[in-house]
């Protein structure tokens, strides 16, 4: 055959594919076949194809092996988008009317058939478009977007700077998870990077391109050289493709936004890349036929034999990605075993030429990369919208394809019929296992065993020879009490009764008695009323049995119940042994020549109408997974795909396998150096127009991590710099202050001034400021409480000491401070009585912090001017200024001691955080919550990480974070839900503005409550996508659920934190304690 003959035949295929494509999004029809026999009968006519289908008049097909049994690969009908515009040239179909039913059909077709012909663009390729202009718009829009939004890049190039070697991740620029998805799993096949790598364009590209596929596929090939040479050179943690995405927008033309199906896009990649390199083929050969690498790398043949009405045919066909239903199937083989036999193919086996039809597929030759690709989407008919299949199907890692190979074609066949034969075995012993496990013949049913086991014990238990009703009294009370006890009771057990009513010997109360006691109000005996007499069985029990039966009734049960547990216990080994040698049925070695393993898994999560896509690549390296989730790539494990790619679990699923033949290292091995040997890495793998132009995106990179760098020296420099200044002003109005002195003191007693600890020691050095919490400008506030303490310590300090001098009874009030503090420090308290908020002292024992650093702050305390009320505690005051000033620099580090009094200014700081977001949740504000309740979170969270007592309880704040963000999830689902403009805008702006850039915080660190709350927000909104609602509603739903099924663990942007009133120590312990006693509890279930 030709190279010309060959296009003519893949032209021809292609346009029978679009056509196909075209019937089935018309009518909703699936199965292939019935397609392409509508098609035969009406002549390639889509109108007549179309009536053919929907009025079910199907007749039979002409013999024409070849065209009916041409198969072609299963292109999807599947779009991910809910949003749509509406038709001008509108037809009711409410009606019961064929005739318009036709005419929307014709006028369909008629709109498809005429943009065919005056575009040239099929409706697959217009499909495309409309997702890659959807990604152009939302690259620009995102341009305008504030800080707070999920998109938007870290002003700090330090974020996005590249870590060793990681791999470089790819930005989404709207809508293009699955580019990147594809793209990744592509770029590491090393084979595969190699070829576009080193790719060069025809000698004719420099003159004006000859047709659409050049003018198309050339630029995209000359952008994908250079995105690939980013992402294996860039010192960037990830890359930009938008210039890629834009070239494929400008191959076609639209205007609708729509998010693109990745198995399509892959088809159409697949198909740009294959043109790329025939052409470059074609003028490379030389006489001979050219090899396109993108064939041989991913396109297989296979053989297809059957029988059409009793004749048998064979052709050979090619194949690129194969197609699987996962619908009705548990796993890949038995999706394979499936796929590969189509209709009743028994004749295909007998000498006997029947007139049934099927056919067998035989792999002849496969691909180096083998890639299956997983229907799970379907087409909903009676609600007319596509629906996405959640079943569990589960994949190995190691896939042998022997048994679906033509050289072992018969070896196949008889172990399918042994596989059948034993399945029909096993089919049977199920059945009778079933009868043992579910005996009975009415709705409920128990096992046999369990049964007799029963029986037996109502046999044995002991015999009752009175009616189980006749000892109860009807007129008892509902407590229990009974009117005739089985056993006469004592005198003391009995109620007491009137003397003349009374009768001691009888057991039969008379009828005056009677009467008497319903007269009476009974008394309530809660503990005996209802306990049963001793006599009574807790059981059912026969009324009369001998022991002679007891004794054959039991034998008989006992024998029976080992004769049934014994059948048991043989059907269900026979079943495991069954289902063993059918899993070791292809287990020889003869049938493990053809390994492939599983290079990546394309998962998607969501519904049919939206969700996101990552992509999960095997790293031969460092042998283990990686997760590609756009920007974000991240370490995985085998366990973590399971999860996400099975299915069963989530709304994720894996939708597209890429195998790689386990026997061709080359794949993934890397390139070695010829003179060298050497392998080669970075920069070394790049042809040296691609070195270059990575060169210079790295210098960009680095001018801007330099002047980044720059900027912040500069702000630095800037905040010393203030101060500096003001801690010189603060030396000189402690001079003033100094100067002063003996006229402050006259008038400390009727007006208290603020203390300060800036005062110029002796040496004349400028002494650090202290911590707010233990200088307060008024003794009304912080001070007085903290006097109050000291003060009480000096007190008692004197009364042990009387008569000595201050400085003694300096060291006993400290002692005796101290004493008081390491109590509350020791003293187990519930979460509403936090003495660390009520002295930083508790704070410091409790975190073990250094004695210097102890010691320093009592004498701070002691020292504060407040004290100066009497002569005693000035002279204590004056000593402990004394002490502090006689501190040496090398007795205590400064730098420590303000280290650890940040540490407990955090700590309180991230308290108010806590407080004012759980009394704005207990008062429903969860809007303004939310911002307290995270940050107080992710403060906690850092504090924690340096002790245990440095924080609060992240279990505590991390539920009340969690069930804000459910809870505004709950009112915007709502509000959106009214349907109303005004409604839906604000519901969307709370999921936009707050709900989703948190949902990163929950993923961070894979806590599964945190997981299930997310799964359940998102699971919330994608209920909506199986509902009729407007066009409006429908196109934020499709813009918006992107971001929240977005799986990124990267935080791109926040809100910034909120402002911190100031709260003295009083008031904060005491709102502190008010809202942890009403909320300081996480329920049992973290809900």
């Amino acid at each position: 055959m030709t190279v010309e003959q060959n296009v003519l035949q893949q032209h021809s295929q292609k346009h029978q594919q679009t056509l196909l494509n075209q019937l089935r999004e018309v009518t909703g029809t699936t199965d292939v076949q019935l397609l392409q026999q509508a098609l035969q009968v009406s002549n390639g006519d889509l109108a007549e194809a179309v009536a053919f289908l929907t009025e079910k008049n199907a007749k039979a097909p002409q013999e024409d092996d070849t065209a009916y049994y041409q198969t072609s690969q299963v292109a999807s009908d599947r779009y991910i988008s809910v949003g749509s515009q509406a038709d001008t040239n509108v037809i009711d179909l409410t009606g019961d009317d064929k005739d318009d039913l036709q005419r929307a059909i014709a006028l369909s077709l008629e709109e498809s058939n005429r943009a065919f012909r005056e575009t040239g663009i099929t409706d697959e390729e217009q499909a495309i478009s409309r997702v890659l202009e959807a990604s152009i718009a939302e690259n620009k829009a995102s341009l305008k977007r504030t800080h707070t939004e999920v998109w938007s890049d870290s002003p700090n190039p330090h974020d996005r700077k590249r870590v060793d070697t990681c791999p470089v991740g790819l930005k989404n620029v709207g809508n293009t998870c699955w580019f990147s998805a594809v793209i990744q799993s592509l770029f590491n096949l090393l084979e595969f990077q190699r070829l576009v790598l080193h790719y060069s364009p025809p000698a004719r590209v420099h003159d004006l391109p000859r047709n659409q596929k050049e003018h198309r596929n050339l630029p995209f090939m000359q952008e994908l050289r250079i995105l690939f040479s980013l992402m294996v050179g860039s010192k960037r943690k990830y890359v930009d493709p938008s210039r890629a995405v834009e070239i494929l927008k400008d191959a076609f033309k639209s205007s609708e936004s729509q998010q693109q199906d990745v198995s399509e896009f892959t088809h159409k990649l697949l198909d740009w890349l294959e043109d790329a390199f025939q052409m470059k083929a074609e003028e490379d050969r030389e006489g001979e036929k050219p090899k396109n690498p993108m064939v041989e790398l991913f396109y297989g043949r296979f053989l297809a034999v059957g029988v059409l009405e009793g004749k048998k045919f064979e052709n050979t066909e090619m194949f690129g990605q194969y197609p699987l239903q996962v619908n009705g199937f548990k796993d890949l083989h038995e999706c394979l075993e499936a796929a590969m036999i189509e209709g009743e193919i028994e004749s295909l086996h007998s000498a006997e030429n029947t007139a049934r039809s099927g056919q067998e597929h035989w792999f002849t030759e496969l691909p180096p990369v083998l890639t299956f690709e997983l229907s799970r989407f379907e087409f909903n008919q009676a609600l007319g919208r596509p629906e996405k299949i959640h079943n569990k199907l589960e994949f190995p890692s190691m896939l042998y394809m022997d048994r679906y190979m033509d050289r072992n074609r018969e070896v196949t066949r008889i172990k399918r019929e042994e596989i059948r034969r034993l399945k029909e075995h096993l089919t049977l012993l199920q059945q009778r296992l079933e009868r043992y496990l579910s005996y009975g013949s009415g709705p409920k049913r128990f096992p046999l065993a369990d049964v007799l086991q029963y029986a037996m014990e109502f046999a044995s238990s002991k015999p009752v020879c009175t009616s189980p009703v006749e000892d109860i009294d009807s007129s008892a009370p509902p407590g229990g009490t009974t009117g005739q006890p089985l056993s006469q009771p004592s005198t003391a057990e009995q109620d007491p009764l009137p003397p003349l009513e009374s009768s001691g010997s009888a057991s039969v109360p008379t009828p005056a008695a009677t009467a008497g006691q319903q007269q009476r109000v009974p008394i309530h005996k809660p503990f005996t009323q209802s306990r049963l007499p001793p006599d009574l069985p807790m059981h059912p029990a026969p009324r009369h049995i001998t022991d002679e039966e007891l004794r054959v009734l039991e034998g008989c049960l006992h024998r029976w119940r080992s004769e049934v547990e014994n059948d048991t216990r043989d059907l269900q080994g026979s079943i495991n042994r069954i289902h063993r040698t059918i899993e070791l049925m292809y287990s020889d070695k003869s049938m493990m020549q053809v390994p492939y393993r599983l290079h990546a898994v394309l998962v998607h999560e969501g519904q049919a109408n939206a969700g996101h896509y990552w992509a999960y690549i095997y790293d031969p390296h460092q042998r283990c997974w990686m997760k590609y989730n756009d920007i974000s790539v991240t370490k995985s494990s085998w366990e973590e795909l399971v999860r996400d790619s099975f299915g069963g679990y989530r709304n994720a699923s894996a939708y597209c396998l890429m195998y790689i033949n386990d026997k061709k290292p080359f794949l993934i091995e890397e390139e070695f150096d010829k003179e060298t040997g050497q392998v080669l890495g970075g920069m070394d793998k790049l042809p040296p127009d691609l070195k270059q132009h990575v060169r210079g995106d790295n210098e960009m990179f680095e001018k801007e991590v330099q002047e980044w760098d720059a900027l912040q020296i500069r702000k630095a420099q800037q905040e010393k710099l203030a101060l500096a200044a003001a801690a010189a002003a603060a030396a000189a109005a402690a001079a003033a202050a100094a100067a002063s002195t003996p006229a402050a003191s006259s008038t400390s007693s009727s007006s208290p001034q603020p203390m300060s600890i800036d005062s110029s020691p002796p040496d004349n050095t400028v002494a650090q400021p202290e911590p707010e919490y233990m200088e307060q400008p008024s003794p009304t506030n912080d001070s007085k409480h903290l006097q109050e303490d000291t003060e009480r310590a000096i007190s008692r300090a004197a009364a042990e000491q009387e008569g000595r001098s201050p400085e003694a009874l300096l060291n006993a009030a400290i002692k005796l401070e101290y004493a008081r503090l390491l109590r509350f420090a020791q003293e187990d308290t519930p979460p509403e009585n936090d003495y660390r908020l009520q002295h930083v002292i508790v704070y410091l024992i409790q975190n073990q912090a250094p004695k210097k650093i102890l010691e320093r702050t009592l004498l701070t305390q002691f020292a504060d001017r407040n004290l100066a009320f009497d002569e005693r505690c000035k002279s204590i005051m004056s000593v402990a200024r004394a002490k502090l000033d006689l501190i040496k620099p090398e007795e205590v580090n400064m730098d420590e001691y303000e280290m650890w009094h940040q540490g407990y200014q955090n700590f309180r700081e991230t308290t108010i955080l806590m407080m004012i977001g759980l009394e704005l949740f207990q008062k429903t504000n969860y809007t303004e919550a939310l911002m307290y309740l995270i940050y107080s979170y992710q403060y906690n969270k850092e504090l924690l990480s340096k002790g245990q007592y440095r924080g609060h309880d992240d279990e505590l704040l991390g539920h009340y974070r969690r069930e804000c963000l459910l809870k505004l999830n709950e009112q915007a689902a709502a509000m959106f839900e009214l349907g109303e403009e005004p409604d839906v805008t604000t519901g969307i702006a709370i999921m936009n503005d707050l709900v989703v850039p948190c949902i990163p915080l929950l993923l961070i660190h894979d806590a599964e409550r945190d997981l299930l709350a997310v799964e359940d927000m998102r699971n919330r909104w994608c209920s909506y996508l199986g509902q009729e609602m407007e066009p409006n509603l429908q196109e934020k739903l499709t813009d918006f659920l992107p971001k929240l099924l977005d799986c990124s663990t990267e935080i791109k942007s926040f809100h910034d934190p909120p402002k911190l009133p100031s709260y003295s120590t009083l008031e904060l312990s005491e709102r502190f304690s008010r809202v942890m006693a009403a909320m300081g509890r996480v329920p049992s279930d973290g809900r």
